[in-house]
């Protein structure tokens, strides 16, 4: 009988991760625009999180509130618990790194890398021992005398991150650091930005608006609309489990159906949404498991995509669904000739989402931000 009591003990007693940073009941306004309306976000010690939303949706400025380039209209920046929210950056223990890197041309990596410590007046014995230490983080000890013109562009991004974390910021905001990319480059460096993240243990918020890009890297995100926070989880919980139908248009490729055509298809009015790789595509003729939901329809379009096809299936009942097939062992002119048939949908009814109806669109990005 002891034992499940020790248990719940060991439970209660384990270690809550301390915050990071805190926005409470934040607010922005540029004039008459909102940009941010009234945010409360909690960002913990050592993790990676993103803010992800379209253009104008607010991650821009809330970062910039974070970082101290802004001050808030309404509520408290606090950091490791402390209230920043009428301090100035440079009295911020945050560091950012920008799109453009805004690396000195005219100096070397080293150079660019040191120019915080100098302005700081560190000694030198100080300076080159983190500098060293920094570079070796972002796997670029020896290229101390190259000029940024002499990098790629993924070289780059790493230089702006060693200059980041030469300062040895306790929170590293990163203002969408890889838009400047190629795809390839972009994919190759969010799995090296994660890894970095890791290795140097510091806090990491980033704002995107590349929804692949969070999901990869993020341990946890807050999904951005209209100023607002419609939904932060780990990327699982917000890719599998949406709240409102923004998150699940939002965030990857949904399917939401309600009222009459909900009806029909679950019993039930209430609005839900599918995932496209969750359905199945058959013949008219086809069974349908007591466990599953079915919807019979035309296919309206096909696009092959190589490794899957994205089918667009206009229902009987109305409405439309989007359906993603592995192309296992189809070609693409096989994909191409269910054009127009009929077809039967069907999927298990546990992946069926409920959801809140979540305004849709973004704002009018007055205040310029990404």
């Amino acid at each position: 009988m002891a034992q499940p009591e020790a248990r719940i003990r060991a439970v209660e007693a384990a270690p809550v991760t301390p915050v990071a940073v805190r926005l409470d009941g934040v607010r922005k306004h540029f004039g008459e625009v909102i940009a941010v309306d009234g945010i409360d976000l909690e960002v913990r010690e050592g993790e990676f999180f993103s803010m992800l939303g379209p253009s104008g949706s607010g991650k821009t400025t809330s970062l910039r509130l974070i970082a101290g380039f802004e001050t808030p209209t309404a509520g408290r920046v606090l950091l490791a618990g402390n209230d920043v929210t009428d301090l100035p950056p440079y009295e911020r223990d945050v560091n950012t790194v920008f799109q453009d890197y805004a690396l000195f041309p005219h100096m070397s990596v080293r150079a660019n890398v040191e120019y915080g410590l100098k302005v700081k007046k560190v000694s030198r014995p100080e300076r080159d021992e983190r500098v060293d230490e920094a570079l070796a983080m972002v796997q670029l000890s020896g290229f101390d005398d190259r000029k940024p013109a002499q990098l790629s562009g993924g070289q780059r991004q790493r230089v702006a991150l060693a200059r980041a974390f030469v300062n040895r910021p306790k929170v590293l905001l990163l203002d969408e650091p890889l838009g400047a990319l190629d795809l390839k480059l972009r994919q190759a460096m969010q799995i090296e930005l994660k890894q970095i993240q890791q290795r140097v243990g510091l806090t990491f918020i980033y704002v995107t608006h590349d929804q692949e890009e969070a999901l990869t890297m993020s341990d946890r995100l807050a999904v951005f609309n209209h100023g607002r926070i419609e939904q932060v989880g780990t990327p699982a919980d917000v890719y599998e489990r949406p709240a409102t139908s923004f998150v699940a248009g939002f965030v990857g490729t949904s399917n939401v159906l309600s009222g009459a055509v909900a009806r029909q298809v679950t019993g039930s009015p209430e609005p839900f949404t599918i995932r496209p790789e969750k359905i199945r595509m058959h013949e008219l003729a086809a069974p349908v498991g007591a466990d599953e939901c079915t919807a019979t329809g035309h296919v309206r379009e096909v696009v092959y995509i190589g490794a899957l096809t994205k089918y667009i299936v206009t229902l009987d009942a109305g409405g439309e669904l989007v359906v993603f097939q592995q192309n296992l062992a189809t070609s693409s002119m096989e994909a191409l000739q269910v054009k127009g048939s009929a077809v039967r949908l069907t999927w298990s009814r546990e992946n069926n989402r409920p959801l809140e109806v979540g305004s849709e669109g973004s704002q009018d990005p007055k205040e310029g931000e990404a």
